[in-house]
């Protein structure tokens, strides 16, 4: 140790700095604690509202069970497709609700039990009672063909998206397993997306009533509805790949082989 003067002799033990606080073990790892817990406040209220608003303003006229209530059309024709619809909009509440939960970093890793049990709610409450409906009714669309066709892709890439988690799970393959689950939830915020790609595409179609529409809002109404179904899917699978990319870029091939091995919680 290097002598200044007025310092401490060579090889005698430095006297504690009477104004420096005292370091905690493990101080630093609590503190990152901290930091990550604020970081993840800041858009784990947001989604949470955005997830409560949504709901109250789309499950009071299902929870009566008057079909008359349905803010889309009710085919006649297809006895079951009320209660589908019910049971898919009811359903996909819940999952919307157990997603805010599943995405939390803070959830795994302190609760891990709670992330496995709502994970397990998620696909096997999630698949026959929203998934399947979903594709049942899709061909039912009220907007034409193309929302149609939009819906049902939509129902088969969420199925599939959510079986393939699963089944990475099981397999212990837990960074597949996220990003699997990533997909799946990504999909099923797409239904919340909806309403302003709707909203958005509307505004854009406006301009075009008296001239593309004749003047037939419904008809401008209904293309507006088919862009929004595309878009909201389309364009949220593509920003959450973009993502999975780019942290398997940043994670690098050895950690992300770790992580596989890893088994949760």
């Amino acid at each position: 140790m290097t002598t200044t003067i007025g310092g401490p002799e060579p090889g005698s033990a430095a006297p504690p700095d009477a104004g420096a606080p005292a370091e905690r073990p493990g101080g630093g790892r609590a503190d990152r604690a901290r930091r990550q817990a604020r970081r993840q406040l800041v858009w784990l209220v947001p989604l949470a509202m955005v997830c409560v608003a949504f709901l109250a303003f789309t499950l009071p006229p299902y929870a009566t069970f008057d079909p008359e209530q349905a803010r889309f059309p009710i085919r006649e024709d297809f006895p079951p497709h009320y209660p589908l619809m019910v049971a898919h909009i009811m359903a996909g509440a819940v999952m919307l609700l157990i997603t805010c939960a599943q995405v939390s970093p803070w959830v795994r890793r302190h609760h891990p039990a709670v992330h496995r049990w709502s994970g397990r709610v998620y696909v096997f409450a999630g698949v026959p009672l929203m998934g399947l409906p979903g594709l049942v009714i899709a061909p039912l669309s009220h907007t034409g063909f193309s929302t149609q066709v939009s819906n049902t892709l939509w129902a088969l890439l969420w199925l599939g998206t959510t079986v393939a988690g699963y089944r990475m799970a099981r397999a212990r393959r837990y960074a597949d397993h996220r990003e699997w689950m990533l997909r799946s939830f990504a999909l099923l915020w797409a239904i919340v997306l909806n309403r302003p790609w709707a909203f958005v595409c509307v505004m854009v179609l406006m301009p075009q009533l008296e001239t593309t529409f004749g003047g037939q809002e419904a008809l401008m109404i209904q293309q507006a509805a088919s862009a929004s179904s595309w878009l909201s899917w389309v364009t949220v699978l593509i920003v959450v790949e973009l993502w999975i990319q780019r942290s398997r870029g940043r994670r690098g091939p050895a950690r992300r082989a770790a992580a596989n091995a890893t088994a949760a919680g």
